[in-house]
C-alpha cells in the first residue's frame, strides 16, 4: 500500500506522541531547551507528511484497494481535515517561540484529532489489503 503513506503516517503520530510529553513541561518557548527546538522540528517533519496526504491515499486507492469506489467519500473527508490540520500545524510553526501550552492548545484542536482518527480509522480498514500484498510478495 506504500511506505509513502506509511511513513507519513509514522510521522504525523509520533510528532502527536512528542506534542503530548511537550505539553506537560511547562515550557514558555523561551527557554532554548532541546525540547523547544525538537517540538518545531516534529511538526515540521508532520506538516509535510501531512501535505499530499489524502492525495497518496487516492492513488493507492486506484491502484490496490478493492471496491475503491467506496472510499470517495471519506477521501474527501480526509482531505477535509488534513487542510484544517495544517492550517494549524503551519500558525503554530509561524510563532517565534512555541510554548507547551500552544502545543497544548494544538493537541486538543478537533482538527488534528480528526485526521488522526481518520488515520486510525483507514488504517484498521487497509490491514487486510497490506496482509494480501505481503503474502503475494516472494521473498
Amino acid at each position: 500500500m506504500g511506505e509513502d503513506i506509511s511513513a507519513r503516517c509514522d510521522a504525523i503520530e509520533k510528532c502527536y506522541e512528542f506534542m503530548l510529553a511537550y505539553a506537560g513541561q511547562g515550557l514558555s518557548g523561551d527557554e532554548g531547551s532541546s525540547s523547544s527546538g525538537q517540538v518545531r522540528d516534529y511538526l515540521e517533519r508532520a506538516a509535510d507528511a501531512v501535505s499530499g496526504l489524502a492525495q497518496a491515499y487516492q492513488a493507492a486507492k486506484q491502484e490496490n484497494l478493492d471496491h475503491a469506489e467506496r472510499y470517495s467519500a471519506f477521501l474527501g473527508v480526509l482531505e477535509r481535515d488534513a487542510r484544517d490540520s495544517l492550517a494549524a500545524i503551519q500558525l503554530v510553526l509561524a510563532q517565534t517561540t512555541i510554548s507547551s501550552q500552544l502545543i497544548d492548545n494544538l493537541n486538543a484542536s478537533i482538527h488534528l484529532r480528526a485526521l488522526l482518527t481518520d488515520l486510525f480509522l483507514i488504517d484498521e480498514i487497509l490491514k487486510p489489503q497490506r496482509t494480501r500484498e505481503k503474502s503475494a510478495t516472494p521473498e
